[in-house]
C-alpha cells in the first residue's frame, strides 16, 4: 500500500461553543471508473463537511497499488492541495468526514480503514454506530485478532477478513449480516466499488451517475455539488455493487418498514438535500408551521437561532402571519479555538458564534425558534442575549419533541441525567433557560410535517428513539458496557 500518514496524534485543546448541539459522526462518498476520482471525492467530502469536522480520509485504487491519505481537521485543510490529490492516483476511490462518536480523535482511527486481506485490498467508510460493536471486538480480540483503532469500523475489517465465503462480496455480507446498529457502508476492493445500507435505513445512502461513472455518497449535496445525477437511494437492506459490469443490488436482509433517523431531517442533513424522497428545507418548514399551530404566542417577531433553527422560524413566521427577523447573527469565521481560555472568557463563549441584532428585537415580543434542545446550556445564553438586546418577551418554540432518551446509532447524545428534558418537565425547562414560554412540537405534529398523519405506535415511520424511547435495534453492548451505561439503559426502560 502506497500511504501518506501524518504521525502526530495529538488533539488540540478546544473550546466547545456548541455544548448544546447534536453531533454526527461521519459522512462517507465513493466513485469508481472516473479519471479524476479523488479529486470528485474531495469535492463530495467538501459537501458532506457538517456531517463531522474533526477528520478526513481519501483511498484510491489505480488498478495496481491503493493509496491512502489520511488527516486530523477539515477537508479544506488537508485536500486543497494538488500534491496531495496526485498522490491519489487511480479512477476508483472512497472518502470519509468524521465526528467521533466511538474511539477518540487521533488518526489511527481517521477512516476509510485499509487492510491487505488475502483476496487483495479492502477500504471502508462508515456512517452510524454499531450497537454490538463491543460485543464482537471483544471476540474477535479473543479469537486473536488484533486490533489497530478504537473505532467499531474495523469490527468489519476483522469480519470480512475472517469470513470463509469464497467471494469478496459474499465475505462482505456475511459481516454485515453479523452487525446491529445504524450503519451506511462504503466500501473499495480491487474491482468494486460498495455500499450498504442497514436492515432499516436508518443511515442515509445515495446512488448517483457522473459521465456514465457510478457514486455513492451520504446525501444528494454531494452529488449536487459535481454535477452528478440522482439515481435513487440506497434501499434498507441492501447491497449496491459497482464495477465494469455496472451496478447489481442485492438483498442482503428480509424485507422490512423502513425507518429513517427522524434527526436527518431536523438537523444533520443539509437543508437542500433530499433524504429519502423528502425535502429537507421543505420539512423543517413544514415542522416550524406544525408548531406555529401548536403553540402560538402573542408576540411581535419570530427570530430564529441560526443556522439549524432558520427554516422553521420561517415557517412558523410565515403560518402565524408574524415578521420574520435575524434577531441573532451567526459569526461563521470562528472555527476552532486552540486556546485555554479561563473561566469567565468561556462563559463569553458563545458571543463568539452568535450576537444580539438589538435593531431587530429592542422592546419586542419574539418567538425565538430552534430545531432541539439538548442540554439547555447555549439555550440559557442565547435568551440571556436577547433580554440584553431590549427584548420585553421571549417566547422559545422548539420545532421537535423533547428529547429525552440517549441515542445509540451515531448521534453523540449525552447520557440520559445530561439532557434537559430527562429532568425537568416543562415548567422547570422553561424557568431553567429563563424564557416566558417554552412548547415543542409534539411527536404526532413532526410526524405530520413528515407527510404522515401521526406517528402509529404499532409501526412507527421513523427511528424516534429520543422522544420516545423506542429503540429499533438491539442495545447488544449495553449488557457487557459498564454499570452507568447499564442503569442508563434502565432508566430508559
Amino acid at each position: 500500500m502506497a500511504a501518506s500518514l501524518e504521525n502526530r496524534q495529538i488533539r488540540p485543546i478546544e473550546v466547545d461553543l456548541d455544548g448544546d448541539t447534536l453531533r454526527e459522526e461521519c459522512g462517507v462518498f465513493g466513485i469508481f471508473g472516473h479519471p479524476d476520482a479523488a479529486a470528485i471525492t474531495a469535492l463530495g467530502l467538501h459537501a458532506l463537511q457538517h456531517r463531522g469536522q474533526e477528520a478526513a480520509g481519501i483511498v484510491s485504487f489505480d488498478g495496481r497499488v491503493f493509496h491512502l491519505e489520511r488527516k486530523l481537521g477539515l477537508v479544506g485543510d488537508s485536500f486543497s492541495d494538488r500534491s496531495t490529490i496526485e498522490r491519489l492516483e487511480g479512477s476508483a476511490a472512497i472518502g470519509h468526514v468524521r465526528y467521533s462518536t466511538t474511539g477518540e480523535t487521533v488518526l489511527r482511527n481517521v477512516q476509510p480503514l485499509f487492510a491487505e486481506l488475502e483476496s487483495g485490498g479492502f477500504a471502508v467508510a462508515h456512517n452510524g454506530n454499531l450497537t454490538n460493536g463491543l460485543t464482537l471486538r471483544r471476540n474477535l480480540v479473543r479469537e486473536g485478532a488484533l486490533c489497530q483503532s478504537t473505532t467499531d469500523t474495523e469490527v468489519i475489517v476483522h469480519l470480512v477478513a475472517r469470513s470463509r465465503k469464497a467471494r469478496m462480496i459474499d465475505r462482505f455480507i456475511d459481516a454485515i449480516r453479523q452487525i446491529e446498529g445504524a450503519f451506511s457502508l462504503v466500501a473499495l476492493t480491487n474491482k468494486k466499488l460498495i455500499g450498504a445500507r442497514d436492515p432499516l435505513g436508518i443511515r442515509p445512502l445515495v446512488l448517483g451517475e457522473l459521465d456514465g461513472r457510478y457514486i455513492l455518497a451520504s446525501e444528494t449535496c454531494a452529488l449536487d455539488i459535481i454535477g452528478a445525477r440522482f439515481v435513487r437511494d440506497v434501499q434498507n437492506g441492501e447491497v449496491v455493487v459497482i464495477s465494469e459490469e455496472g451496478v447489481e443490488s442485492i438483498r442482503y436482509a428480509l424485507p422490512q418498514p423502513m425507518r429513517p433517523c427522524i434527526f436527518e431531517y431536523i438537523y444533520f442533513a443539509r437543508p437542500d438535500s433530499v433524504v429519502n424522497g423528502r425535502n429537507v428545507y421543505d420539512c423543517r418548514k413544514r415542522m416550524g408551521a406544525e408548531l406555529a399551530r401548536e403553540a402560538p404566542a402573542d408576540a411581535d417577531v419570530v427570530v430564529p437561532v441560526p443556522d439549524s433553527g432558520v427554516p422553521a422560524a420561517l415557517g412558523y413566521a410565515q403560518e402565524c402571519g408574524l415578521p420574520y427577523e435575524l434577531g441573532i447573527i451567526r459569526n461563521h469565521y470562528v472555527g476552532r479555538t486552540f486556546i485555554q481560555p479561563s473561566q469567565s472568557v468561556r462563559e463569553l463563549g458563545v458571543r463568539l458564534k452568535h450576537s444580539a441584532n438589538r435593531a431587530a428585537v429592542s422592546g419586542k415580543r419574539i418567538i425565538l425558534v430552534d430545531d432541539s434542545l439538548v442540554r439547555g446550556t447555549t439555550s440559557v445564553k442565547i435568551v440571556r442575549m436577547m433580554r440584553e438586546a431590549g427584548a420585553r418577551e421571549i417566547h422559545f418554540r422548539i420545532a421537535s419533541p423533547p428529547i429525552t432518551h440517549p441515542d445509540f446509532y451515531g448521534i453523540d447524545t449525552p447520557e440520559r441525567d445530561k439532557l434537559l428534558a430527562a429532568t425537568h418537565d416543562l415548567e422547570g425547562m422553561r424557568a431553567y433557560i429563563g424564557a416566558d414560554s417554552l412548547a415543542f412540537l409534539s411527536i404526532d405534529g413532526i410526524y405530520r410535517a413528515m407527510g404522515c398523519e401521526g406517528r402509529d405506535p404499532a409501526r412507527p415511520q421513523f427511528t424516534d428513539h429520543c422522544f420516545t424511547g423506542d429503540y429499533p435495534t438491539p442495545l447488544t453492548d449495553l449488557e457487557i458496557a459498564t454499570p452507568r451505561r447499564l442503569a442508563i439503559l434502565a432508566e430508559a426502560d
